[in-house]
């Protein structure tokens, strides 16, 4: 199964397999945590040696879902950008393919933790954004309805068939979500964390990403 459709205080929602979330009446796509540029600045800081592949890996994976749903709106729910030098490490091709995704749609940038700009050069920067009776922002508020934010970036271990894997993830209640990471090269916080348990009712479900979409009840990941 590719896609996994559930319901947000009554809107009709699909979370692909690939960690981005279709609105269809709204023609909207949301993704979070791009992290464009993390190889860039591990290595300036002498963090890491990393391929430096994420960007491209993760604007084409990108591009596939914008040619599968043709949203009108795509919204980058923070984090897009690794940091600031990281945003302007990219490459003439990097550069070109994103815009080339931007055109003839509307492209809202929420911002993050990393990425807390009031413009940049490929769009303005809102913190959150609003339509109908859901609220776009990069961190979730504690006792807010109808959210949908990233931030975490979720993940679960689980035994499938023989194997035990580690899938990145959504987590969804009635009245929220919280996105999984959709950049190429980020990390995670297990649904079982405090920090995630605190922000989510346990009548929750978790959605894996991979390779098909699966959902399973959150009480049954303790």
């Amino acid at each position: 199964m590719h896609s996994y459709d559930f319901n947000l205080v009554g809107e009709k929602l699909t979370a692909l397999r690939t960690g981005s979330l279709f609105w269809e009446e709204m023609g909207i796509l949301c993704v979070s945590d791009l992290h464009l540029g993390k190889t860039h600045r591990l290595n300036r800081i002498g963090a890491g040696a990393l391929p430096p592949y994420e960007n491209i890996d993760t604007l084409k994976r990108l591009q596939e879902d914008i040619h599968n749903t043709n949203p009108s709106c795509v919204i980058c729910l923070g984090d897009s950008f690794d940091d600031p030098l990281a945003e302007r490490s990219l490459s003439t091709n990097e550069v070109d393919s994103l815009k080339i995704l931007q055109k003839g749609r509307d492209w809202i940038w929420i911002s993050g933790n990393h990425d807390p700009y009031i413009s940049c050069k490929y769009g303005n920067y809102l913190s959150s954004f609003s339509k109908s009776a859901i609220t776009f922002r990069h961190i979730a508020l504690r006792g807010e309805n109808g959210e949908i934010s990233g931030h975490y970036h979720p993940k679960i271990s689980v035994k499938l068939s023989k194997a035990t894997v580690v899938r990145a993830c959504f987590i969804a209640d009635q009245n929220k979500i919280i996105m999984p990471a959709y950049g190429t090269y980020t990390g995670g916080m297990s649904v079982r964390s405090d920090e995630i348990k605190e922000l989510v009712d346990p009548d929750a479900i978790v959605m894996l990403t991979g390779k098909k979409i699966r959902a399973i009840p959150y009480s049954s990941c303790f």
